[in-house]
């Protein structure tokens, strides 16, 4: 039996990397701050706006740190509350926790994005909306718009998963009033970790950009909204989570390589989910219709099985070499929202914890190979195959 791919390695750093930080090192000029000119961050900022389509962006530590400033940046009172959906990583309503802000459920049905008519129930009462696209599904945002818009609550959007996507040709993350990515290893653009956040507002990039740690004159480097950031120097708390010279650097010699991630990404995602779905026991939800996608993993419904049987696919696709994390099956997983203790009371949310029970979940990165995928989506569906049988299997 030929091995299962390594599908945890990111892709190289380009070359065109090299010449830039080799000079970093040379000169030990890592913070953005002390450049003469325009650092490495500034111009990651500058470009990162400019392909996304929006007028403003802040790239700092983390994408949490940018869900968490863009909170801040708000305004929003300490106690304010902020929907999200149930289906998202534990840093995000750790993000809320941390901006002094409570966060509020929504279930997610099992095509993995948010049931509108639970979203629109609990709409009432909210200060915020922060989306989640998580693991790079779109839910339906022409809805969600427009139901927080006749609110007046802004949106943030979590795109952590979704550089890349668009909905109705318009990128994702700029479609609410803020859009957060993220850097980290096993996302499209790879600095270990980092994110950005994007608006086109300018007092809340004038208010991030101070609170992320451009103390004193330093938002001054930053070519843009300069009467804002004098009205709000001195006024706001400083959280210093800025990003550095060198994580800038590899994010920004990355920036070429986004289309053929996209392409390639999709191609694979989309070749594996046909093969699933010819089995009775695997399901890979169709997109939405205004939704282009910019997959680096697959997420599938077990059809048909019971606990025992999901555990024991478990293990029997780990057996062919392919690791598949079922949500809700995995100790202490961040992605189940009973395990987000830290919030007091969870919810019970029986839509979401049913289709987390059967979500599975596994890494498809953009550089694998029609081979690669062959022996994934076999591994998968063989795995199928060993606990409920051949027979059934493919509609036979």
């Amino acid at each position: 039996m030929a091995l299962a791919p390594n599908v945890y390695d990111a892709e190289p750093i380009p070359e065109t990397a090299r010449a830039e930080i080799e000079r970093l090192l040379s000169s030990g000029d890592l913070f953005r701050y002390t450049s003469s000119g325009d650092s490495p961050v500034a111009l990651l900022e500058r470009e990162f706006a400019e392909m996304i389509g929006a007028k403003y962006a802040l790239a700092v530590a983390s994408c949490s740190a940018a869900l968490f400033l863009s909170l801040k940046a708000l305004d929003l009172p300490r106690g304010a509350k902020v929907l999200i959906p149930a289906f998202t990583f534990g840093a995000v309503p750790s993000s809320i926790v941390h901006a002094d802000c409570v966060p509020v459920l929504c279930e997610v049905r099992d095509n993995f994005r948010i049931d509108i008519a639970d979203f629109e129930a609990k709409l009432d009462g909210v200060d915020a909306v922060m989306i989640s696209h998580m693991r790079g599904h779109t839910s339906d945002m022409d809805a969600i718009m427009a139901l927080a818009d006749a609110r007046g609550l802004p949106v943030i959007e979590d795109a952590a998963h979704s550089l890349g996507t668009t909905w109705h040709g318009r990128t994702i993350g700029t479609l609410g009033r803020i859009g957060c990515f993220s850097f980290q290893s096993y996302k499209l653009l790879n600095a270990g970790e980092g994110g950005i956040l994007i608006t086109d507002d300018p007092d809340i990039i004038a208010r991030a950009v101070i609170m992320s740690g451009a103390y004193e004159h330093f938002w001054k480097k930053h070519p843009v909204v300069q009467e804002r950031f004098a009205h709000w120097q001195n006024k706001l708390p400083l959280y210093n989570t800025r990003l550095n010279n060198l994580s800038a650097a590899l994010v920004r010699a990355q920036l070429a390589e986004i289309p053929r991630r996209v392409r390639d990404g999709r191609r694979n995602h989309d070749y594996v989910a046909r093969i699933l779905n010819g089995s009775d026991w695997l399901s890979v939800p169709d997109k939405l219709g205004p939704e282009e996608r910019a997959p680096d993993s697959i997420q599938f419904n077990l059809v048909g099985l019971d606990d025992a049987e999901a555990k024991a696919f478990q293990d029997a696709a780990a057996a062919r070499g392919v690791k598949v994390q079922i949500f809700g099956m995995s100790t202490d997983n961040a992605r189940a929202f009973w395990n987000w203790q830290f919030l007091g009371d969870v919810p019970e949310l029986p839509q979401t914890r049913a289709m987390l029970m059967r979500a599975c979940d596994c890494r498809l990165p953009a550089r694998l190979t029609r081979s690669d995928c062959d022996l994934v989506a076999g591994a998968l569906v063989g795995a199928a195959e060993d606990v409920k049988g051949v027979a059934l299997a493919y509609g036979t």
